[in-house]
């Protein structure tokens, strides 16, 4: 592929990633985590259903146990525009020193539009060294992906990442 036409193709992505709606974050508030997760971006063709938006508090509720999470530290990594909803790359990190006194203890990763929300969990633990994880996972739609760490001192932060579909996968119904 020549090079003229890579710069096309990024174009033709960022034209789709925008046109999607999905270019705006989530930002989490301990006071408003529930009325932040049921929005969607200006622009995004459908909401979740309500089922799916209380399936996702819940699942943020259970990592969280009601404490406040913060907006910052985690570094998502997720393709802006998918072909295949079945295998999705992801690769996550956190800023921490990792250290006895410091370190991250989990990252809990949850999806907007997936029937199970909570798709994924990484343990840590001092002697880790680094913490960061990659894997694959399937995305049912268009949606944004969230990923919520949890340090030694039991603060919580979060970072997210938005993604189109064009194929999607995880369609059983709950």
């Amino acid at each position: 592929m020549k090079p003229d036409h890579r710069k096309r193709a990024a174009v033709r992505r960022k034209v789709l990633f925008a046109a999607s709606g999905a270019a705006a974050g989530l930002v989490l508030e301990a006071a408003g985590i529930s009325g932040a997760l049921a929005q969607t971006s200006p622009g995004r063709s459908a909401t979740a259903p309500q089922s799916l938006v209380e399936a996702r508090l819940a699942a943020i509720r259970r990592v969280t146990r009601g404490a406040a999470v913060s907006k910052g530290r985690v570094t998502l990594e997720i393709p802006e525009l998918v072909d295949n909803g079945n295998s999705v790359t992801m690769a996550v990190k956190v800023d921490s020193p990792m250290t006895a006194e410091n370190y991250v203890k989990a990252i809990h990763v949850i999806t907007e539009k997936n029937p199970q929300p909570d798709v994924v969990s990484f343990r840590f633990s001092p002697r880790s060294g680094r913490a960061t994880a990659s894997t694959r996972v399937r995305l049912a739609d268009t949606q944004t992906v969230l990923a919520i760490c949890e340090l030694s001192d039991g603060t919580f932060w979060s970072g997210s990442a938005d993604t189109v579909v064009t194929l999607a996968a995880c369609l059983e119904e709950i």
